[in-house]
């Protein structure tokens, strides 16, 4: 959904996300793509995963799927989940690391809460987003890259924390594998920081993770917003109210050109999507070592959705 402002607003949209409970409780905030905003650069899809809470004997259980045409970046805040995936990586993620999966012509992974911490209550909350690969890496080989908090650049000072997380910012560049112009970063500010936003890309936004910001004249915002900018637009991040707030800002070029999207799969071409949904359902995919569930494809009416 969007809201009006006047000619003076910083905003292009407020997206304010759709929840979906995937079981259990477990709900996720899809913030891109809607119907208000399909992408911000070469980000395609943007989820928040919980805060949830799991009891002893519970956790995430994300089944062997596929992608194409896309790097997939998991970043958390709180828990810890198990990736594994088609290339052998099995690799657990904790707060403040990446996983960067670049999926190219093809993979196949998994998202699960471990044996180990499934023994004792546990908790997840964090990012997911699909990074749409420039049209001369559609096809490349899949990779899978893993960070930890300490190889991600860290800037700190004046009441505002920043984690660079791919791409380049605040002067700082991270070894993120990325194949386009972008830039993702997590900030926390205390309450009454400030910070500055330049305008350094085409396509900027800022995602609102936890706590209350304002924007100057176009007003406060709570978690759980993706505020979209207009091109071109400096703005004045402000932490707005008695407790820290988090803000996920992400950004880059358009993409050279239009992109498709169904289920799992990205790509510059429709009939390639149509071409990956046949090679799932025929189980041609390469498959998850020591993974024997899949996700089957779901039906899905119509033609590939063209973005933007």
């Amino acid at each position: 959904m969007s809201d009006s402002f006047s000619t003076e607003s910083n905003l292009d949209v407020v997206v304010v996300p759709r929840t979906r409970d995937l079981g259990d409780g477990f709900e996720v905030r899809r913030a891109l793509p809607t119907t208000a905003r399909r992408m911000v650069g070469p980000f395609v899809f943007l989820d928040q995963m919980g805060p949830h809470a799991f009891v002893a004997g519970q956790g995430l259980d994300v089944r062997p799927h596929p992608h194409i045409g896309l790097a997939t970046v998991t970043y958390l805040f709180d828990g810890e989940i198990l990736h594994r995936d088609s290339l052998g990586s099995v690799q657990p993620i904790r707060p403040g690391e990446v996983n960067w999966m670049t999926a190219g012509r093809g993979i196949v992974h998994s998202e699960r809460t471990a044996a180990d911490v499934r023994r004792h209550s546990s908790s997840v909350f964090g990012l997911q987003c699909w990074v749409a690969l420039p049209q001369a890496h559609e096809e490349s080989e899949p990779s899978f890259t893993h960070m930890e908090a300490g190889e991600l650049p860290f800037i700190e000072g004046e009441g505002v924390a920043a984690r660079v997380i791919a791409g380049e910012f605040f002067g700082k560049r991270s070894a993120a594998p990325t194949l386009s112009d972008m830039f993702y970063v997590d900030v926390v500010l205390r309450p009454g920081a400030r910070l500055d936003i330049p305008a350094l890309h085409e396509e900027q936004a800022l995602y609102v993770a936890r706590g209350k910001v304002s924007l100057g004249a176009d007003g406060v915002f709570d978690a759980g917003q993706l505020l979209v900018l207009k091109a071109g637009r400096t703005v004045t991040l402000a932490c707005d109210g008695g407790g820290e707030a988090r803000v996920m800002l992400l950004g880059g070029e358009p993409m050279d050109g239009p992109r498709y999207l169904t289920w799992n799969f990205v790509s510059s071409s429709a009939e390639r999507i149509e071409q990956a949904k046949e090679d799932w359902r025929n189980q041609r995919f390469p498959n998850v070592p020591d993974e024997h569930e899949f996700i089957p494809m779901p039906e899905i009416p119509g033609a590939p959705v063209r973005y933007p």
